[in-house]
């Protein structure tokens, strides 16, 4: 699958924290989101782990933006929230991985590789700001 909820909530975690000023928390953004808390943290702390978002400890603390929403593409949030290369299928980028053990007699992966080029050439050039918009 190519999105999952993580990616979901990661986007519209980070379109809050970029239309801020200041470090935002966990806390608000998951009753501003209405989602689990331990799940966002998870989420949040994966993206920070990517050099996405900045993390501040403290009172005062939370995250913020580590770049320009202009700067950060949709593949790179996906593939930071997922925590793996986002694939249209499980073969698509790889035609060893075929879950049909068909390998090199599938007469699908090529047109499935050619898909999973173009989406991951569409979200390479989609941006935060983008979908801000």
């Amino acid at each position: 699958m190519l999105f999952t909820r993580a990616t979901e909530y990661a986007l519209l975690a980070l379109v809050i924290i970029a239309k801020e000023n200041k470090p935002l928390g966990t806390d608000y953004l998951s009753k501003r989101l209405d989602i689990s808390r331990s799940f966002l943290a998870k989420i949040l702390q994966s993206l920070a782990k990517q050099q996405i978002l900045k993390s501040y400890k403290g009172a005062t603390g939370g995250f913020t933006l580590a770049r320009p929403p202009q700067e950060l593409s949709i593949k790179e949030i996906a593939q930071a929230a997922e925590g793996k290369h986002i694939s249209v299928f499980d073969c698509s980028s790889d035609q060893a991985c075929c879950p049909s053990n068909k390998g090199d007699f599938c007469t699908l992966w090529p047109f499935l590789n050619r898909l999973q080029n173009k989406v991951d050439h569409f979200l390479e050039e989609l941006t935060l700001k983008d979908i801000m918009e």
